[in-house]
């Protein structure tokens, strides 16, 4: 019987090394970085006496800042960078041009003239607000930090945030060697941390207590807006049914799955993601949080056969990522939204329902219509049951220095109860 030749197993691939000169001499190290950032083609050092004036135009040139110093005085750096990034431009108009057109706009008030609208917000202004997010966490991003082969950083008064690395890049290896990132990338590990150490109290789960908090492990969205999970807690459940099954649908912490096994008449609830991070958050906490009824499986979208109750929160932005943390906010070209109304009507037992929830921030930003998400449920076989709002109760939405405030404001968080059409 003839023997299949090997199938050769390609190699993973060689990390990504940052190169610098230091005392005459060239050095390298694993370069790390949990957005994709490509590192610094140029890197000089930096210590307490570069002044942040200096600092600033070498980020702003791509230079990359590998800090020697003081590990509190490079946190103090960062802030720095922030103040000179956000300080906002000198205005160009002549201040008496502005003074004599506020003066017009009051006279035609006075004379009973209606009142200029709020100017709208376009997708070029939302675009223009990414790029200005994207440059500003470029240029604080090039301010680096050293870490020894077990995440150790060599810096006075440097945290031990170990554990906090462990979480977003793994466990250490022995054999693997010095690494860099970047310092703000690593206050994002030390946050997340917290977070993930502290718990998110979620009163959908019960009062105050240790029952009650979700645990959210790095690079998973947090439930830190708690709107869209107290419609899962009010939505009416459907009735003339008993032992009802549920599917939550990109579960992330599995924070859904663990309202959804709460309400009434609801005996087990299938939980799916498709990212290993979300699913090992997810079987964490609802192990935790002593749900065994609910079950978490690998998945992208729907597991096999049909529920009672269909939850899904998907990503509530139709734009691409730019890091792999943004998934839980972007979704390319609305794939995964789509994806939920098209396989939807399969999924669901006889008058059982799908339960979406979406913000229309979207709308707003004019990057979808209204009457392209009912198309699209139409398209879908499906019909709209019923519909609950909730106002967003985030700090943003009543920010005015925000950028998008205007959207945000006028914001609102649905829960669309859908069913599939009768044939």
């Amino acid at each position: 019987m003839p023997v299949s030749p090997a199938v050769p197993v390609s190699p993973p691939p060689a990390p990504a090394l940052i190169h610098w000169m230091e005392g005459g001499e060239a050095h390298s190290a694993r370069w790390r970085s949990e957005r994709g950032a490509a590192p610094p083609k140029r890197v000089v050092l930096a210590d307490d006496s570069m002044s942040a004036d200096t600092a600033y135009r070498l980020a702003c040139e791509g230079t990359g800042l590998l800090w020697r110093g003081d590990f509190q005085n490079a946190r103090m750096l960062v802030q720095a960078l922030a103040r000179r990034v956000d300080k906002p431009a000198r205005p160009k108009r002549d201040k008496r041009v502005k003074a004599q057109k506020a003066g017009e706009a009051v006279q035609a008030v006075e004379a009973g003239a209606p009142a200029e609208a709020p100017a709208p917000i376009f997708p070029q202004a939302f675009h223009l607000h990414r790029q200005a997010q994207a440059q500003r966490a470029r240029v604080l991003g090039m301010v680096l930090v050293p870490f020894d082969a077990d995440y150790g950083i060599p810096l006075r008064r440097a945290p031990d945030a170990k554990k906090a690395c462990a979480e977003a890049w793994g466990p250490a290896r022995d054999g693997a060697g010095p690494s860099v990132a970047s310092l703000r990338e690593l206050m994002g590990f030390i946050s997340a941390h917290e977070w993930r150490r502290k718990g998110v109290p979620i009163p959908a789960l019960g009062e105050d207590g240790p029952h009650n908090r979700i645990h959210p492990h790095y690079g998973v969205f947090s439930p830190v807006r708690g709107e869209y999970i107290d419609l899962v807690a009010q939505a009416p459940v459907p009735e003339g049914m008993a032992d009802l099954l549920g599917f939550d649908i990109g579960t992330g912490t599995g924070v859904l799955a663990a309202v959804l096994a709460l309400r009434s008449g609801v005996q087990r609830v299938v939980a799916t993601d498709q990212d290993p991070r979300a699913l090992a958050c997810a079987r964490d906490n609802l192990k935790r949080l002593g749900f065994p009824q609910v079950e978490v499986r690998e998945a992208d979208l729907f597991p096999e056969g049909r529920a009672h109750i269909i939850v899904c929160n998907p990503p509530w932005l139709p734009a691409r990522a730019g890091s792999p943390v943004e998934h839980a906010v972007y979704d390319e070209d609305s794939r995964m939204l789509l994806g939920f109304l098209k396989g939807l009507a399969a999924h669901l037992e006889p008058e059982g329902e799908g339960w979406l929830i979406l913000s229309d921030l979207a709308e707003h930003l004019g990057l979808r219509t209204r009457a392209w998400l009912m198309q699209a449920i139409d398209a879908a076989g499906l019909k709209v049951i019923d519909r609950l709002d909730a106002q967003p109760q985030h700090p943003k939405a009543s920010d005015a220095s925000d950028a998008l405030h205007a959207a945000r404001a006028a914001e609102v968080t649905s829960l669309w109860r859908l069913g599939a059409k009768q044939a």
